[in-house]
C-alpha cells in the first residue's frame, strides 16, 4: 500500500515530487509545481478537458437542444459566440443556453458589415495599451473603415481608414505570422474598355496588417506586370503569397522578400504628402510596389486551383489537371514533388458528391480523406473514410479505414469536425429513410477511430441545403441555410432526461 500525501512529501523532501499512483491534484498544487518548474505542472486546463471528456462519454449525460434561431441574414458561430443580423447581434454560449451579450445599432447599407475576423490576444506576452489585450472583433466594413470591437460589449477599440481609392470586400488570417489581410474586390476588365483598347494593370490590392497591437505592414499592388496575366486571386499564408491563375497554375511567392517601406498607423507619411496613415480620406497609402517578377519558391498545376501543404516533413495534395486524374488525390514532397508510397488516394466508390482530403488540424502528420459513402446495413459500428498516415521520413502512407459505397437509402457521411481539446472527431452522419433526412453525430476517438458514442440531432437534415457543424466542448451548433433564410440550432451537454 502505498503511503499517504504526508508520508510521500516527507519522502520526496523538498521536491514534493506526486506519488506514483494517478490521484486528484487541486489547482493551488499544481500552481506551486508551475512556480518551481516541474515538468508538466501547468497542465490544468489538459486536465480538465480529461474531464470534461469522461463526463461527455457517460451514459447519463446527452447533448440536448436548448435554442432555435431564424434570420434572414448569414449566421456565424465563433470561439462559443453566435453571431447574427450581419454581426450586429452577439449570443453566449457559455451559459446552459445561449445569452445575448450585446446588440449593435443598426447601420446603414454604406457602413454595414462586409466581414469579420475574430482577434485573441497573447498569453506569453503582455502588450503596452490595455485595450490591445483583449478578445475583439475585426470588422470591415463597406466604406473601408476596419474597426476593432470588444467580443463582450461590441464597444470600439480603435479603427482605420483604409482606402478612398481601392474597395476593401475580404477579411483573412494568416495565423502562423501573427498577421492578418484585407482584400480588394478584383479590377476586372469590361468589353467596352477592351473594345477602347482601355488596360488596368492592377489586378486587386493587398492591406497587410500585424495584430498585438495593431500596426501596418502596407498595401501591396498585384499587378500584371510582375505576376503576369490570368491572376484569379490571392492569399496569404505562413509568410508565403500564393497567386492562382485561370490555367490553373499554383505559384508561391516571398512575402518577405516582396516588404520594402514600413508605415506606422497614426503617424505622418512622405507617401501621404506628410499626412497621417489610417486617417480620413487618405487612409493607407500603397507602399509595397514591385518592379520585377518575384523568385518562385514553388509552382505546380491542378484541378479547381486547389493545392493544400502541410504534415511533417512538408508535403503537398492536389489533383492533377488531366481528366484520367480526375477523382483522385496526390500526395508528394514538397521538397522534390516525389509521390509518397501509396500516396495517389481514389475515392473508389460511387457517389453524387466528390470526396474531400485535408492534413489533420491536430498537426501528426495525417491526413483526413472524407467521402460521401455509406454504410451498409451489417449491425456493426459504422466506419468512416479515411485517414491517410505521412511518417516523419516523409515515405508511408497508410488507409485505416474501409470506404464504402454510396445509398441514398443508407447512412451517409456529410461533416467531419475535430474538436482539438478533446482530441474527438465529430462525423456528421444522415439517413433518407421515410423520406426526411435525419441526421446523427458519431464521436470517433481521435487516436484509434473507435466510435464512443452518437448524438442525435432533431431537427431534419435536407440534403440539398447548406449546412455547418460546430463541435465546441459542451456545445454543438448547426447552422443551415434554407433558401434565402438561415437557422442556428443549439445543442448543450446535459443530464440525460429519463
Amino acid at each position: 500500500m502505498l503511503p499517504d500525501q504526508s508520508s510521500c512529501r516527507n519522502t520526496c523532501h523538498l521536491l514534493m515530487a506526486p506519488c506514483s499512483r494517478k490521484r486528484a491534484v487541486n489547482a493551488t498544487e499544481l500552481l506551486s509545481r508551475r512556480s518551481r518548474g516541474i515538468r508538466d505542472a501547468g497542465s490544468l486546463i489538459r486536465h480538465s478537458m480529461e474531464v470534461l471528456r469522461g463526463i461527455l462519454l457517460q451514459d447519463n449525460r446527452d447533448f440536448i437542444n436548448v435554442w432555435n434561431k431564424s434570420s434572414k441574414s448569414t449566421i456565424m458561430y465563433e470561439n462559443g459566440k453566435i453571431y447574427l443580423e450581419n454581426y450586429q447581434n452577439c449570443y453566449s454560449c457559455v451559459h446552459a443556453e445561449p445569452q445575448l451579450l450585446y446588440k449593435l445599432p443598426k447601420r446603414s447599407k454604406l457602413e454595414k458589415f462586409e466581414d469579420a475576423l475574430l482577434c485573441q490576444s497573447p498569453l506569453d506576452r503582455t502588450l503596452a495599451s490595455p485595450s490591445a489585450q483583449k478578445p475583439s472583433l475585426l470588422v470591415l466594413t463597406a466604406n473601408n473603415w476596419l474597426y476593432r470591437l470588444s467580443v463582450e460589449t461590441g464597444e470600439e477599440l480603435q479603427r482605420v481608414y483604409l482606402s478612398s481609392k481601392h474597395k476593401f470586400r475580404y477579411l483573412s488570417w494568416d495565423v502562423s505570422q501573427e498577421m492578418f489581410y484585407v482584400k480588394s474586390v478584383q479590377n476586372k476588365e469590361t468589353a467596352f474598355a477592351r473594345q477602347a483598347g482601355i488596360t488596368h494593370n492592377t489586378v486587386m490590392h493587398l492591406a497587410i496588417f500585424h495584430v498585438f497591437p495593431l500596426q501596418i505592414v502596407g498595401i501591396l499592388d498585384i499587378n500584371k506586370k510582375v505576376f503576369g496575366n490570368g491572376v484569379t486571386d490571392v492569399v496569404l499564408s505562413h509568410g508565403v503569397l500564393v497567386v492562382s491563375y485561370s490555367n490553373k497554375s499554383v505559384k508561391l511567392y516571398s512575402f518577405e522578400h516582396i516588404v520594402q517601406m514600413k508605415l506606422t498607423l497614426g503617424k505622418p507619411s512622405s507617401l501621404l504628402g506628410g499626412e497621417t496613415v489610417g486617417d480620413v480620406p487618405f487612409g493607407i497609402p500603397v507602399n509595397i510596389q514591385i518592379t520585377e517578377w518575384p523568385p518562385v519558391l514553388f509552382e505546380v498545376s491542378c484541378a479547381n486551383n486547389s493545392v493544400q501543404i502541410g504534415g511533417y516533413p512538408w508535403h503537398y495534395i492536389y489533383t492533377p489537371m488531366h481528366k484520367n486524374h480526375k477523382g483522385t488525390h496526390h500526395i508528394c514532397s514538397l521538397k522534390d514533388s516525389t509521390v509518397a508510397s501509396n500516396g495517389i488516394q481514389n475515392m473508389n466508390c460511387c457517389s453524387l458528391e466528390s470526396d474531400g482530403i485535408f492534413f489533420h488540424p491536430d498537426d501528426s502528420g495525417r491526413i483526413v480523406h472524407s467521402t460521401f459513402a455509406s454504410q451498409k446495413e451489417d449491425g456493426g459500428d459504422i466506419q468512416f473514410s479515411v485517414t491517410v498516415t505521412v511518417t516523419s521520413s516523409g515515405r508511408t502512407v497508410k488507409k485505416r479505414f474501409q470506404q464504402l459505397d454510396d445509398d441514398p437509402d443508407q447512412d451517409t457521411f456529410r461533416i467531419v469536425e475535430y474538436e482539438d481539446e478533446l482530441d474527438l472527431l465529430a462525423v456528421v452522419v444522415t439517413n433518407g429513410e421515410d423520406g426526411e433526412g435525419r441526421a446523427q453525430i458519431q464521436l470517433h476517438d481521435n487516436q484509434s477511430g473507435q466510435l464512443l458514442r452518437t448524438v442525435h440531432l432533431l431537427e431534419p437534415w435536407d440534403e440539398t441545403y447548406r449546412h455547418e457543424l460546430f463541435f465546441d466542448k459542451d456545445t454543438i451548433v448547426h447552422i443551415e441555410q434554407k433558401n434565402n433564410s438561415f437557422c442556428c440550432h443549439v445543442y448543450k451537454l446535459m443530464v440525460a432526461r429519463k
